[in-house]
């Protein structure tokens, strides 16, 4: 297995090699790179791996996962790239920047793969997408995809659509605790105690997901099957429809699109 060097292991970072560690890798195999000392000593003492700083765990990486903010991002490509082993793959997860703006960062001809993560990945069933740089091979894309298997599925998008793919999985989670929450609150003004709404409301979201994801049945279908003719279902839906909760998405995701674009910009 390769060296993977993490830059950057903050919640996402972590949920990583957590799931790296547990899909066979060995703590050698991985180098992290933190800024505060007391998170260092946490990671060394929760996974067993060597943490050090930025430049010299870039430097052992044969794939370098930089998981810094995207505003840091420019900052940490420009110090680790004189450090970067030949051949070395680096993997950014940071929203919107594109795998130009990281190849001009960084030595010529340095492979690059953009990620989109998103936070289910923190309990292994997360969704990341991702797309080739200028100089990346299929083989190293295998090898970005391997890694990110470790906390769920992975999809490959050309990079024209990351910002569009984005907007679903990567915000995603958030439209879907805005929904529970609602969903929870609706609960309570119908009497129902707030344990008890936000377990019903919490488990319904994790049955109707997983049914979605096990039978492959077009949504709309699996919708119907819920919904008699002139019954319960049928009511709310048609409340649901009269306020426009299709054009609220459609609009909530290009506002995702559009800013994920303008942080790349």
């Amino acid at each position: 297995m390769s060296t993977v060097a993490v830059v950057g292991a903050g919640a996402m970072g972590e949920a990583i090699v957590s799931g790296m560690l547990a899909r066979g890798w060995m703590p050698d195999d991985l180098v992290l790179a933190v800024r505060r000392p007391e998170h260092a000593e946490a990671l060394r003492e929760s996974y067993g791996v060597e943490v050090t700083d930025a430049v010299t765990a870039a430097a052992k990486g044969d794939v370098v996962l930089v998981g810094v903010k995207p505003y840091d991002v420019h900052d940490v490509l420009t110090q680790i790239g004189p450090r970067l082993r030949p051949g070395a793959l680096v993997v950014s997860l940071a929203v919107g920047l594109t795998t130009a703006r990281l190849e001009s960062a960084l030595p010529a001809g340095t492979p690059v793969v953009r990620v989109m993560p998103n936070t289910p990945a923190q309990v292994g069933a997360g969704v990341s997408v991702i797309s080739a740089g200028s100089a990346c091979d299929d083989a190293q894309l295998d090898v970005v995809d391997e890694i990110m298997s470790a906390v769920g599925a992975v999809v490959r998008v050309p990079e024209r659509l990351q910002d569009a793919a984005g907007a679903i999985s990567g915000s995603g989670p958030a439209y879907v605790f805005l929904a529970i929450e609602a969903l929870i609150e609706a609960g309570v003004h119908l009497g129902l105690p707030r344990a008890t709404s936000a377990q019903l409301a919490v488990q319904t979201f994790v049955g109707a997901s997983r049914l979605a994801a096990d039978t492959g049945d077009h949504p709309a279908v699996l919708r119907e099957r819920v919904t008699s003719p002139g019954g319960t279902t049928a009511a709310a839906l048609s409340v649901l429809e009269d306020r426009g909760v299709r054009a609220a998405f459609l609009a909530a995701t290009r506002a995702a699109r559009d800013r994920s674009a303008e942080i790349g910009g």
